[in-house]
This record gives structure tokens, sequence and C-alpha cells, in this order.
């Protein structure tokens, strides 16, 4: 296999990935050989292969192997040479305590180019208190919704934002998996009092991603006294997860408990207005850059309502749309953003995600969403959750497993069970029958 097949491999994964994991866990892998079906690479350390391996080993054969290499298993190992030894000096240097050792903030996710609307105003004015320093109001701040709604943005917003207003503040923003690697470095380091001392002295900690601490006991534990720590000493907390902390898996009681304890926001999903005014503001910026282009009348609605499931496909698919027409030197018309877009509106088309069903099904039943995912098996909560199972099956392309982790982390013959009795209970039941036609319709408009 060449280098030049591997950074194809690495260009998909940090596609795949997002640019924290890539940079955490993909970035430092060095490609040395493939022989007899194994593909070896080098790495730091053995904490780092073996994490690769166990949560991107898959992804790494699925793209090689897309590519033409017949790969069976990867083989990662620490090279008895200087370079090892020259890594304790960088991990040390992560632990001074100072604003610029957390991930980098993306210069563009400021408060002047976040869009408010109504899914998201709460979620706004409450990053925008925080954002205003002082004392300190709600403690954690509790970021919670769907892919592309807008935490890390805001996220990013309020550091900016703290750093602009008082510079002297320590502001410390990460992802939980940076806050779990550096935990495990420094167990292994034996420099835990300097990882500690790291976070406990911050004026402000942020950690997005949260869920990713789940199952992870060691990380957890540490992640509570910090918390705890940092609340004694009034120091502002904010924190992202893709759910609320009631429902996040394998989560102590005592951490969601705390999590719990300040302000809890949800961002909604985008509704119509939302998505459009975020189109419009994304045009101003690019009418600056392409000054020569037109763009008719309808054509941001149009992608407003069928882009639907996520603000930055959206996003990306308006700057290829402006890319394209540039380099035709043409008008973006309907016809022409048809021609361009034909993968992502066909991607979009009827696009339904199981937490969407889920939402939609505990809405028309009345129940909370955390009692439906939850274990409770009364027969107010199973029916609808079987349901939702069922809808799950039928309008998404995810596996019975996958939907039975989506549901609180069932077991995919509990799923079976539940979209085997709603197809049982439809033929004989015609209330039942008409809630799954008026789910289904709701939830493909």
């Amino acid at each position: 296999m060449t280098n030049e097949i591997w950074a194809t491999v690495l260009a998909a994964l940090k596609s795949a990935l997002g640019k924290n994991s890539y940079s955490s866990w993909i970035e430092p892998l060095e490609f040395k050989e493939l022989a007899d079906g194994v593909a070896v690479f080098d790495v730091p350390t053995n904490f780092i292969g073996n994490y690769v391996s166990q949560n991107f080993g898959d992804q790494i054969l699925y793209h090689m192997n897309n590519l033409g290499q017949e790969v069976q298993r990867l083989q990662f190992r620490v090279p008895s040479q200087t370079r090892p030894a020259a890594k304790p000096k960088a991990a040390s240097k992560t632990a001074e305590p100072e604003a610029g050792s957390g991930a980098p903030l993306d210069s563009r996710f400021t408060f002047d180019t976040f869009v408010v609307g109504k899914p998201n105003e709460l979620a706004h004015a409450a990053a925008r208190r925080v954002a205003e320093g002082g004392p300190v109001t709600f403690n954690p701040l509790f970021l919670y919704g769907g892919v592309g709604l807008g935490k890390t943005h805001l996220m990013h917003a309020i550091a900016h934002e703290l750093k602009l207003r008082s510079p002297e503040l320590n502001v410390l923003y990460l992802s939980a998996e940076q806050f779990m690697y550096r935990f495990i470095t420094a167990l292994r380091e034996r420099k835990m009092m300097d990882f500690k001392q790291l976070f406990r002295s911050v004026d402000v900690l942020m950690v997005d991603d949260v869920q990713f601490i789940g199952g992870k006991d060691s990380t957890q534990e540490e992640f509570f006294h910090t918390f705890n720590a940092l609340v004694d000493g009034q120091k502002q907390i904010i924190i992202s997860a893709d759910r609320a902390p009631g429902e996040i898996k394998d989560l102590e009681e005592r951490i969601k408990s705390r999590l719990q304890c300040g302000l809890v926001v949800d961002l909604h999903p985008t509704d119509y207005e939302l998505r459009l005014g975020i189109l419009q503001s994304k045009v101003e910026v690019y009418s600056a850059q392409y000054p020569e282009l037109q763009i008719a009348d309808g054509v941001l609605e149009f992608l407003a309502h069928r882009i639907s499931t996520n603000v930055r496909v959206l996003e990306g698919a308006l700057t290829r749309l402006f890319a394209f027409a540039s380099l035709v030197g043409r008008e973006i018309t309907l016809d022409l953003t048809q021609d361009c877009l034909s993968d992502v509106l066909k991607a979009s088309d009827r696009k339904v995600t199981v937490e969407e069903i889920q939402r939609k099904v505990s809405e028309h039943y009345n129940i909370r969403l955390s009692d439906m995912i939850g274990p409770k098996r009364v027969r107010n909560y199973a029916r609808p959750r079987q349901i939702a199972m069922y809808l799950a099956k039928q309008m998404t392309s995810r596996s019975l497993p996958e939907i039975g982790r989506r549901f609180g982390g069932r077991d995919h013959t509990t799923v079976m069970h539940g979209v085997k009795r709603i197809e049982e209970l439809k033929a004989l039941d015609s209330q039942i029958a008409d809630d799954l036609e008026l789910l289904r319709r709701a939830l493909q408009e």
C-alpha cells in the first residue's frame, strides 16, 4: 500500500470522525508497511494503539479494503527508537495551566455568526448570559441536541466572548475525548498532580460531547472530583452532549445528578424559518466573496425545505453551490441547484432519524422521552416504545442492534419482539393502525 492510498484513507477518516477525534487519535498514526494482509503502524504509545484498534479499527479496515487493499488486520507498535523518549516533553507541556492548552477555537464560531430562531433562542440567551462573565448564575450550563444544531458553535462563541471581555480569565475548552486522553496520559506518566492542577486552576471549564465518557469509570471518577472542585470554587462549567444528562448511557448517577443541578437547555431541530435565516446569512458572506454571482428567487427557499436535518449539510450545500456557479460562470438558478446538489438532495429525501421518531412518538402519546427510552415496562410506556421501534425499523436504514442502542441500550431481540408485536397489532387494532399512519405522515413532512 502506498502513502498516497493511506492519505486517501486519512481524508475519509477525517471527514467521518470530525476534527477533534481525528487529531487526537488518527493523526499520531504513522503507516509503515502492508505485508501478508497486515497493515503495520507506528504509534507514540500503546494506549493510543489499543484505543484506535478498539474504536476505529473497523473503519480503517473498511476504507483500506474499499480502495482495493487486501487488509485482514491492523498491527500497532511503539518503536523503540528515540521518538517515544521525546513524548514526555510534549505531555508535560499540555499540563501547563494556561488558556492555550485546550482545543483550538474556530474563529468563525462567534455570537455574531450564530443565527437565532425559535428552536435555539433559549440556548443562545443562556450562552450569552454566561459569556457576559460576572457572578456564576447557573452552574453548569448544559447544552444538548442532535448533530449540526449549534452546540459547538455556542461553546466556541462563549469562549471567544469571555476572552474578549476578560483576557485575564483562564478559559479551557476541550472535548471529552481529550479530557480522557490527558487523564490516561497523566496516570501513565505519574503526573496526576499536574493534571489536577491544570483542571482545578481554570476559571471556566468547557467540555464538549461529554457523552463519550459514559462507561469510562476512572475518567468519570476524575471528572466528578474536578466538577465538584470547580463548583465549590465558584468557577463556571459549560458542557455539551448529544442528549439530556438523564439519557446518557453508562453515566454514573451522581454525575447525572450534578449535571442536572444547573441549567439544562435543549437545542431543538431547526425549523424552516431558522434554516432560511441561516442561508440568508451565509449568502451575505458569499456575496462579498463572489460579487459577480446572482442567485435566483426561490433557490434559498427550496434548499431550506429540502435539507432539513443538519445545518452543517445545509451550509456545505450552499458553499458547493457558490463554488460551482463561480467556476462555470452561471447564475444560481433552481435547475443549476438541482444539478449541482443532486447527491445531497437525494440523501436528504425522507432522511428520518431514530431520534426524530422517538420525539414524535413521545409527543403523540404525551409521555416524556426519557420514560419511553428508559427501563420502565408499564404499558403506558411499553406500547409507544414498540411503535417507535417499529417506525425506526421501517423508516431508517439502522440495524436492529443500532436501534436497540438508541432505546436505552436494549438488545436487538427486544427490538425484534417490539416490531413483530406492532405488526400483529396493526392488523387487529384500528387505533394503532391510524396512529402509525398519522406518525408516518408527520415524519415525512
